[in-house]
């Protein structure tokens, strides 16, 4: 079986590896076999497809299993990327690696890897994310369990989301932390925007351009010094909270702010979210 990697938009980015196992295969497992069609119809490549997604893929499995066993060879393909990476296959991997069946890699594009070589941020060290929570409470507290992380976070977001994304983040890990913006990348349209957050939101916001289309995120980890075991480090909600109880909303703001090195304002603006609407 061959797990191959097949262009995140610009459909020279195909390898000749890749192409040839396509032709070669006994048939070609795809999330989209209509998405698919068309990069193989540009590719000439005429070999047969299976659907495999979310939805089916436990019971597709157990089907190219078997015909792998039977022996057929079968190629695993997913939308744009690498298979895999925030995208089904994993189900069928072990089910064939569990079956001694032979599994082989065609390396290729990447939208993570593609943005981290362009984002001019730490890349030595990295977290893959994948996409964040839709809703809005979880998607703010996915990212408050991620404020320490000193390593480059990186993240995909949709286009209908990719605004109300980068307002939870400034908010979360401050105005003032470094990322990076990917776009549409190897489209016609791409763009990297670079930046500290609070100038991506505006950036974003103020342009209708730049929240259409796929997006990568990368962003620059906690400085270490925020991540030294003390009372900085600490999860600004918890903190917050627990003053809350015993002071007014701008005294628990002002002793937070010191506490955790944040702006005073953005502090405070939290402590009013989290129910301190007056002082007492």
């Amino acid at each position: 079986m061959y797990i191959v990697a097949t262009p995140i938009g610009n459909l020279d980015d195909i390898s000749r590896r890749a192409q040839q196992t396509l032709r070669d295969v006994a048939v070609i497992a795809a999330e989209d076999t209509r998405h698919s069609g068309r990069l193989l119809q540009a590719c000439g490549i005429v070999t047969p497809m299976v659907s495999l997604h979310e939805h089916n893929e436990q019971s597709r499995a157990d089907t190219l299993v078997r015909r792998l066993r039977d022996g057929d060879s079968v190629a695993l393909i997913s939308d744009a990327g690498t298979p895999l990476v925030s995208d089904p296959g994993y189900r069928l991997v072990y089910a064939a690696a569990a079956a001694g069946i032979r599994i082989s890699p065609i390396p290729g594009p990447s939208s993570v890897i593609a943005a981290l070589s362009v984002a001019g941020l730490p890349s030595d060290r990295f977290v893959f994310e994948g996409f964040l929570p839709a809703k809005p409470g979880a998607r703010r507290k996915r990212l408050e369990q991620l404020t320490n992380e000193s390593r480059s976070l990186v993240l995909l977001e949709s286009s209908h989301r990719i605004a109300a994304a980068l307002r939870d983040m400034c908010a979360v890990f401050g105005p003032r932390r470094q990322a990076v913006v990917a776009r549409e990348l190897t489209k016609l349209h791409e763009t990297v925007l670079r930046g500290e957050l609070e100038v991506l939101v505006t950036q974003v916001e103020g342009d209708a351009d730049q929240q259409r289309g796929e997006f990568t995120l990368v962003i620059a980890g906690a400085p270490e010094s925020e991540n030294d075991g003390t009372v900085g480090a600490m999860d600004l909600r918890t903190l917050l909270a627990a003053l809350l109880e015993e002071l007014p909303p701008t005294k628990a703001a002002s002793v937070a702010a010191k506490l955790v090195k944040r702006p005073r304002r953005e502090v405070y603006a939290l402590a009013v979210e989290l129910g301190g609407a007056y002082d007492r």
